[in-house]
């Protein structure tokens, strides 16, 4: 056999355009023997090739991200299909809840109310504690982004237990995927089982004379009530933490109630905005404006005694602690806001 030829490393070796010389150069990297180097010159390790790094697959969407993502999708339909699947007493379906209802309400969260999440650190990180926040915007949106900031934002990726009016459990359709997605009946039984096993539970006390208010009247928080979550607060010995939010007021800018046509309906109140009901579905997108949630210091309730919860007069003195926190972040919040929209 002929003895392969090598090219030398030579000053004289024609010069190469384009792909040939990077092909030539790595030629003689690998063909050409090492040189021992000149008289005086320092002595060099060994070179050694690094691939440059490499994003995950996940990021761009390699074909490994996509088959687990099929080999997930698969996995759940299976389990939904076979029934192996958990939902607890209240038929809270966690997995249907992370996998298909975050989903669903993330780009709404994320893209079209843009909401900015601040205080998430006043939630505790375990244990139960009751979230207390205003209410707005003729659809209760508010709740389903509250639950997300609180799932996406908190470092523990906590679950937010809404307690929810008799009405939403009365609608078709509406009762299976509000039982699926954590809500319960807003009654205190319920709210206090919940909160001494821990849970993050959320109750909005302004009912739907806070989501069914004029619009002239935006970010004027109605009665509290008689104080029934301080008392279950204080059964419990959780935590209250106020939250206040600004931009769902705009969303659907009410300025009238068919009152006649919401009896007839048994509805609370028919909304009329300068949308709808005149442009027909198309009257139903609510506005893009821009949120802000916010999450004040806890109020703790640990140190009362047991019989407190009896106590009318620091139920009173409690609910409306709770109400002016939230009614003065919201007027610091709106001095804030730069627009509506922005």
């Amino acid at each position: 056999m002929a003895d392969a030829k090598v090219i030398p490393f030579g000053e004289d070796r024609p010069r190469r355009r384009g792909g040939g010389a990077r092909k030539a150069r790595a030629v003689d990297a690998v063909a050409a023997p090492a040189q021992p180097p000149a008289a005086g010159a320092p002595e060099s390790g060994p070179v050694e090739l690094v691939a440059p790094p490499r994003e995950p697959s996940g990021r761009v969407g390699g074909a490994g991200d996509w088959d687990r993502r099929i080999a997930g999708g698969l996995a759940f339909l299976r389990r939904r299909i076979t029934g192996e699947y958990e939902v607890d007493e209240f038929g809270y379906d966690k997995e249907l809840t992370d996998q298909v209802l975050m989903s669903l309400m993330r780009p709404l969260f994320e893209k079209y109310f843009r909401v900015e999440v601040k205080g998430v650190e006043n939630i505790p990180k375990e244990g139960g504690a009751l979230i207390v926040a205003n209410h707005s915007g003729t659809l209760p949106l508010d709740g389903l982004m509250l639950q997300v900031a609180v799932h996406d934002h908190h470092p523990a990726e906590r679950h937010l237990r809404l307690l929810a009016a008799d009405l939403v459990f009365m609608l078709p359709g509406v009762n299976e995927l509000a039982r699926k997605a954590g809500h319960t009946l807003a009654c205190a039984e319920d709210a206090q089982r919940l909160l001494e096993a821990g849970e993050l539970v959320g109750v909005m006390p302004e009912g739907f004379k806070g989501i069914g208010k004029p619009f002239g009247e935006r970010y004027k928080l109605q009665r509290f009530g008689r104080g029934g979550f301080v008392s279950t607060a204080l059964r419990a010995g959780t935590p209250i933490v106020p939250c206040s939010i600004v931009g769902a007021e705009e969303i659907y800018p009410m300025i009238g109630n068919a009152k006649t046509l919401a009896r007839l309906l048994g509805l609370p109140y028919f909304p009329v905005t300068p949308t709808f009901p005149w442009l027909g579905p198309l009257g139903a997108v609510p506005l893009p404006t821009k949120w802000t949630i916010q999450f004040g210091e806890p109020i703790a309730t640990d140190g009362y005694a047991a019989e407190a919860a009896e106590d009318p007069m620091l139920m009173f003195n409690l609910t409306d602690e709770v109400r002016e926190r939230i009614q003065h972040t919201l007027y610091k919040l709106l001095v804030q806001r730069r627009s509506v929209f922005f």
